[in-house]
């Protein structure tokens, strides 16, 4: 049944991208914010039927934590629920992320019209320039910033290389950096066509003010408050399991 509800829950968005598509590409004369809000209607549709084909439940922890104000995210990153889930958790926001998801037919069109910080990461100096600039750009145009520091989805129970970008952001913008921990990766796990029914917790920290802090010590705090939370929400002994059933559904 599991199998049956992954399978149906990929056709259906796949039914609904192409006409929503053509819907997007309407949006292209309309102001930044509205655009955003109108072609965030798929992934948030995507985040409805999660829950209830998929039977993936959330519940969210330090919603207080968000500010007012815009800021910058740093969140783990497990598998594709977080996108499509945060359209509806935080208030507007665009993503760091690499130029060529852009090239994408269908989902690189939406991406683009959402006003992304797009990056070549071969060019790292050209890249962090235009993460500074196109970040200070958004922030006053009343976007967040999210950013996944480890760059790629890592699995259960792993820890990735926290990379500076994000937290070079905040600091070159005085914005607040926002931690983000969640155990998404345990029901959705990344590269995987399967996803288990259960309860995704999402936990938002306290926001770290960077004024007077580097972007190495603001991204080691948000790393520690991250790894934290991880351990406690994904314990090895969960990881084990994880792990174990992975293989057993592979065999």
């Amino acid at each position: 049944m599991t199998w049956l509800r992954s399978a149906l829950f990929q056709a259906i968005l796949l039914a609904v991208v192409i006409p929503y598509a053509g819907m997007v590409l309407c949006t292209a004369p309309l102001p930044r914010l509205a655009r955003w809000r109108i072609i965030a209607g798929w992934p948030q549709f995507a985040f409805w039927l999660s829950r209830h084909l998929l039977r993936i439940d959330y519940e969210v922890h330090g919603r207080e934590h968000i500010p007012a104000a815009p800021c910058v995210v740093l969140s783990k990153h497990q598998s594709a629920w977080e996108t499509i889930a945060y359209t509806t958790l935080f208030p507007p926001h665009v993503y760091v992320l690499k130029r060529e998801l852009l090239w994408l037919p269908f989902l690189g069109w939406g991406l683009a019209l959402m006003s992304p910080i797009a990056i070549d990461r071969a060019n790292r100096k050209a890249a962090m320039q235009r993460m500074i600039q196109l970040g200070g750009e958004r922030l006053a145009q009343g976007f967040s910033i999210m950013v996944y520091p480890e760059g790629t989805r890592t699995a259960v129970g792993r820890r990735g290389v926290y990379r500076l970008g994000g937290a070079v952001i905040a600091v070159q913008n005085r914005a607040l950096a926002l931690p983000v921990a969640h155990n998404a990766g345990l029901l959705w796990p990344r590269n995987s066509f399967v996803k288990r029914p259960g309860k995704v917790t999402v936990v938002i920290g306290p926001p770290i003010a960077t004024e007077g802090l580097t972007a190495e010590q603001v991204m080691r705090r948000a790393e520690e408050w991250i790894e934290g939370e991880m351990e406690r929400l994904t314990p090895p002994a969960a990881a084990q399991r994880f792990d174990a059933a992975r293989a057993a559904l592979s065999r």
